[in-house]
């Protein structure tokens, strides 16, 4: 057992602006989400021929979002680890003013593999602020504030995926689509003078070695599995040679990762914390949800503005409940947990999660739009109970100095999660709509069949090249995502369900009458 941290380990000066520290950390860790919740508006927008967009296809779309993800996820483990040996403000620092140029020069991409490399070099910041930002708040308050703090930052996540979408819509609706990337830098500007003057420094005084191995193994796994998985819906084929080859690559160069990290004196992921079934869990909780959200989001901008017609500015706006639940809900979700326990407050919200992925699976093109906006409040709110108590979970398993370890193993979690479920999720849509297509298809020169059957922007955008001859595709074209779509959140359905059952079988309980706070952290520290 973990005895309680004194309050003289954090200085009274700290203590006392320590809310005004919490709205700096949020200010970071905006920019980092908002990009995300932008870009998802300006997908259809970019896979649009040029002028307009880049021309990219629905695999350098995904491409372009899964190379953030995928570096931001294989760095994270060594920038928490950086951050607790060199200082926590001097990475949040570095770290922004990265992802600040990053960002300025994926607004000047010529090509989608332009793009797909500066998301890259966008990652690398990212990768070391947001584990400073949860490392600096665990130094900040003390044990018996750390839940209400850490709820107040789950929901400036929902704030800026409300910003996000709208921002994004606004912006695509004056700008050139590089907009959306370029309103990054004046915010990374601010957050840069106000984390300089009022974030105090912090570090393990018993930091870890470097992983360059461990990192470098966790990168190539990821890379490999999430190609192969990207290929395969790109050619409807899984059984293709190198798709098959490529995956099994992957996965054994993720089991040697594994491997190496159990046998290190150093591991940038230290496998012993997953011996602990509680932290297991909650590690799983948050990797099932987002492997489920992010998959829906990204099929969620085509249904919107393809099939539905509306505008990027609309569609952010329509996207606008599922971000306020999380505003709403995120800070209150410690209430809940308090009045019922961790256990029941998650499966709960995986199991709404997973209600509304099944009536997404009902929707079609004339589905009355206020249903979507209920079914994006309701997926808000059980992702807000699920984020919030996962996190406490995770963050007071350890103790406050491994606040950066906690705090990378949660949100690689997270960034794996979304980008497979991006990569899985994605292919599914894109095999599912091909094998929808493909026999309405016929009619058009051998050359162009390949082209109009990689996705419905592609179908759509093959149909206008062809003018009045193009518009028997659009039809055809909507029934076959629809179907795409029904198919792919029942399987995010599936996902989330799987979710539910770990946290209901161990995740812990509501506590007894009259133990809070020690007890609970107690509850998640001891091992099994």
């Amino acid at each position: 057992m973990t005895s309680p941290v004194p309050a003289s380990r954090i200085p009274e000066a700290v203590h006392q602006r320590r809310w005004a520290i919490l709205g700096v950390l949020m200010l970071s860790l905006l920019i980092v989400v908002l990009d995300n919740s932008i870009l998802n508006v300006a997908i259809k927008t970019i896979s649009t021929p040029a002028p307009i967009g880049l021309g990219a296809t629905q695999s350098e779309i995904e491409w372009a979002i899964n190379a953030y993800t995928l570096v931001f996820a294989g760095l994270l483990f060594t920038a928490g680890l950086v951050g607790d040996r060199v200082g926590r403000k001097k990475v949040l620092l570095g770290g922004i003013a990265v992802f600040g140029i990053g960002s300025a020069l994926a607004a000047e991409s010529g090509s989608p593999g332009q793009l797909i490399a500066f998301r890259a070099l966008m990652a690398l910041g990212a990768a070391f602020v947001m584990p400073a930002t949860l490392a600096v708040l665990m130094n900040v308050f003390e044990r018996d504030e750390q839940p209400k703090a850490i709820g107040i930052w789950a929901g400036g996540v929902g704030l800026a995926i409300a910003i996000g979408p709208i921002t994004g819509g606004a912006l695509l609706d004056h700008f050139w689509w590089g907009s959306v990337f370029f309103v990054n830098v004046p915010i990374v500007i601010v957050a840069l003078v106000l984390m300089a003057w009022l974030v105090p420094d912090s570090r393990d005084p018993s930091p870890g070695r470097l992983d360059p191995v461990g990192v470098v193994l966790s990168v190539v796994g990821l890379v490999l599995l999430v190609y192969g998985i990207i290929k395969g819906g790109e050619l409807a084929d899984f059984t293709d040679a190198k798709v098959l080859a490529t995956i099994v690559a992957g996965l054994l160069v993720l089991a040697a990762f594994v491997v190496y990290e159990k046998r290190s004196d150093h591991p940038s992921l230290d496998v012993t914390y997953f011996k602990n079934k509680v932290f297991s869990a909650a590690m799983s909780a948050i990797a099932l949800v987002f492997f489920a959200l992010m998959g829906v989001t990204f099929f969620g901008v085509f249904y919107t503005q393809s099939v539905r017609g509306y505008s990027p500015l609309e569609s952010g706006v329509l996207m606008l409940p599922l971000a306020l639940a999380q505003l709403i809900f995120a800070p209150r979700a410690r209430l809940v947990v308090e009045r019922f326990g961790n256990k029941a407050t998650t499966t709960a919200g995986l199991l709404l999660i997973a209600a509304t992925l099944a009536v997404f699976a009902t929707f079609e093109a004339d589905t009355p739009i206020w249903l979507l906006e209920v079914v994006f409040f309701l997926m808000g709110t059980g992702m807000a109970h699920i984020m919030t108590p996962t996190s406490v979970v995770i963050m007071q398993a350890l103790p406050r100095e491994k606040a950066g370890s906690a705090s990378a193993l949660s949100n690689t979690f997270r960034q794996v999660g979304g980008a497979l479920g991006i990569a899985v999720l994605g292919s599914v849509l894109a095999t599912a709509y091909r094998n929808g297509i493909e026999g309405k298809l016929g009619a058009l020169p051998a050359g162009l069949r390949d082209t109009a059957g990689e996705s419905i922007e592609a179908t759509l955008g093959v149909a206008a090249r062809l003018g009045p001859q193009g518009r028997a595709l659009i039809t055809p074209a909507n029934d076959a995502f629809l179907h795409a779509m029904h198919v792919t959140a029942l399987c995010g359905t599936g996902v989330a369900l799987i979710g539910a059952v770990v946290t209901a079988l161990f995740l812990p309980g509501k506590p007894p009458a009259g133990q809070k706070g020690e007890k609970e952290a107690e509850l998640v520290a001891a091992a099994d």
